[in-house]
Formats: C-alpha cells, sequence, structure tokens
C-alpha cells in the first residue's frame, strides 16, 4: 500500500518518502543573490524530505522579483550555492532549484531595470522593494523577437542550478509571475504568436520548459502550475481546456514532473491528473491560504492519484517535518513576522520536536 512514507524513483532519484518541501520566499540572499552559509544550514536542517524544491531563483537580472532573493545567473551565485547542495547531500537529502522570472512582478527599484512582461499591463497590488511596498509598474511588453530570450533564461539558470550541484530544477510557472502571465488571459493581450488562442497562450511555457529539459535532462526538469490562481491579479480563462493543453504539450518532454496548486475545484485538478501521465507532485491547499497542508490532505490527494506531495509553511518551523508526520506529532506554529525579516531568528532557530520522559 502507497503512504506518505513509501520510497519513489523520480528521474535518477530515489526518494525516501513522498513528502516534498516546496518552494517558499525568504528573502535571506547575501547582496548580489549569493546564498549564504545560514541558507545552507536552512535545507540541509530540511534534508529529510524525500525532495526539497529551493525558494524562487531568479534567472537574470530583469526576472528578480524581490529584494533578498538568490540568483543563478553570475559564477559566484553558482560558487555561493555549491556549499548549500553539499550540505543537504552531506544529511543525505535530494534539492531542485525553482528558476522564477517575476516579469511584471518587480520594480526598478529592486532591479535597476523596467520590469518587462506579455503586455503593459501592471500587476494587481504592492510589490516588494528595498524601501518597502511600492505599486506594481507598468512592465515593458516583450517585442515578439525577444520573448525566445527570455524562454531560454530558464534554460541558462538550469545548467547553473546543476553546475551548483543541484539535482534538477523547477520551473516557477505559477502563481502571476512571467510563465503565468502569458498563461493568462488579462496579463496577456498579444495578438502575436504568443497571444491570443490557448495555442498560442501556452507556447512561451512550453518553449520555457522545452529548452531547460533539453539543457539538463528531461528527467531533472519540474514545472509548477496554479490552474485558475488569481495571484498578482492574473486571470485564466477556460482553465481545464488551457492546462490541458498545455500539459499534452509537456507530455512529450520526459519531465521529473510537474507540480500542482490547489488552485481550481478538485473535479478539475483530478482532471489534470488524468491527462498528465506523469509524476505529479500536489500542493494540496492554497498556498498562503488560512490553512496549511496536513496529514490528512496528502493522504486524500494520495488516494486520487498524486503521487508526492508538497509542505510549505509547516517546513518553516518545522525542519523535522517527515518525523512528526510520520509519528503524529504536533506541528509547531510559525512567526509570520519573520517570513522576510532577514537574519537567523524565525530561520534557523526553529528546533525537532522536544520528546519528554
Amino acid at each position: 500500500m502507497t503512504t506518505l512514507f513509501s520510497s519513489y524513483r523520480l528521474g535518477g532519484l530515489t526518494l525516501p518518502n513522498r513528502v516534498v518541501m516546496a518552494p517558499m520566499t525568504r528573502a535571506r540572499a547575501a547582496a548580489g543573490g549569493l546564498a549564504t552559509p545560514s541558507m545552507a544550514a536552512y535545507y540541509a536542517q530540511r534534508a529529510t524530505a524525500g525532495l526539497i524544491v529551493s525558494e524562487g531563483v531568479q534567472p537574470s537580472v530583469i526576472g528578480q522579483s524581490n529584494p533578498g532573493t538568490p540568483g543563478l545567473h553570475t559564477d559566484e551565485q553558482v560558487a555561493a550555492w555549491r556549499p548549500v547542495t553539499a550540505a543537504v547531500h552531506a544529511n543525505g537529502g535530494r534539492i531542485f532549484a525553482q528558476i522564477m522570472h517575476g516579469g511584471r512582478v518587480s520594480h526598478p527599484d529592486t532591479t535597476g531595470v523596467r520590469p518587462v512582461g506579455p503586455s503593459a499591463v501592471p500587476a494587481v497590488g504592492d510589490v516588494f522593494t528595498p524601501a518597502g511596498p511600492r505599486p506594481a509598474p507598468t512592465p515593458r511588453a516583450l517585442d515578439t523577437s525577444e520573448v525566445p530570450e527570455q524562454a531560454r533564461s530558464y534554460a541558462l539558470a538550469g545548467r547553473r542550478a546543476v553546475d551548483a550541484g543541484f539535482d534538477g530544477v523547477e520551473l516557477h510557472g505559477a502563481n502571476g509571475y512571467l510563465i503565468s502571465q502569458f498563461l493568462s488571459s488579462n496579463a496577456n493581450l498579444r495578438t502575436d504568436r504568443y497571444g491570443g488562442p490557448v495555442a498560442n497562450r501556452i507556447r512561451f511555457a512550453v518553449e520555457a520548459v522545452a529548452a531547460t529539459a533539453e539543457a539538463v535532462g528531461g528527467a531533472r526538469t519540474g514545472v509548477r502550475l496554479s490552474p485558475g490562481g488569481t495571484f498578482w491579479g492574473v486571470e485564466d480563462t477556460g482553465v481545464r481546456e488551457l492546462y490541458t493543453a498545455l500539459l499534452t504539450e509537456l507530455a512529450g518532454l520526459g519531465l521529473a514532473y510537474v507540480h500542482l496548486e490547489a488552485t481550481a475545484d478538485e473535479e478539475t485538478l483530478v482532471a489534470l491528473r488524468r491527462a498528465w501521465p506523469g509524476t505529479l507532485v500536489m500542493n494540496p491547499v492554497l498556498p498562503m491560504g488560512p490553512k496549511q497542508t496536513g496529514r490528512d490532505d496528502a493522504d486524500h490527494w494520495l488516494a486520487l492519484g498524486a503521487d508526492l506531495i508538497s509542505f510549505g509553511r509547516a517546513f518553516i518551523a518545522n525542519p523535522d517535518l517527515v518525523e512528526r508526520l510520520r509519528g503524529g506529532l504536533p506541528i509547531a506554529p510559525v512567526d509570520e513576522a519573520t517570513y522576510y525579516r532577514g537574519g537567523d531568528a524565525g530561520y534557523l532557530t526553529y528546533s525537532a520536536h522536544q520528546y519528554t520522559v
């Protein structure tokens, strides 16, 4: 009988359990987008997860969304990540880098350049900057000739990730960032080959994933999607048609996995599970919603056909989350005020469960 603690073969990796640590922005990188010793300790503490997916890592300067996030577009950044991946591996873990291009969800105060997007339509809400929240600016619409370069940026970062010791990469195609913007029916108002009908709106996502799979191998490439999600004001029309078409195009690339968020109704998500022939990682609750993923949610989705289950916030305050889930132990609460504050408080200060005699 398959359980959350059964092993799983993922590409060339054998996962000891089906618990995935979901990518979560923590904004602890050093100047220049460099990973730090604290980041190495943070991920190593959580290496009992079947798979860790790192925080979002920008593939270029123009791809950076938030201040304090790490990159994978310079040799110095690659060198800074090597102690992180080495620490995870030394503790018996496996780690993918999430490659995240913010697109229009960025600000010149953060990057020094105007954000780009599929169309000159700003995100909804305030974006983070070094000086605090600022209204999202209107991005510059990419010329048709520029779009392939942005798609290739994921592949170039993927190569650097492998050089840095990551076991693979996950493209962030969810939550209103660049790939999600191209999929969207209100952020993407293009009339060229990248906009309009479904076949055109999925083109950027397919090109980015295909380029990355070619660069590092399909078995080292995953993609995260949020069907019907409305993060940063994106909207998807015809969610089932759009994402079924996308999964159909991706099915021939031999990917490690597709990582779905619970941003649509269960009927739609189950239909997408059926449309995807490969490994499915399921994030069973709405990211940043009122509920955190628990054991019951995991078991429910394993029964519905998911192969792996991702846990987000619970991993912040519970570095030993796998053992807590296995033993039915209490899940410690997280201090939300420390999510993005920097420093080691609320980052390295959470401990494993303390047994009493």
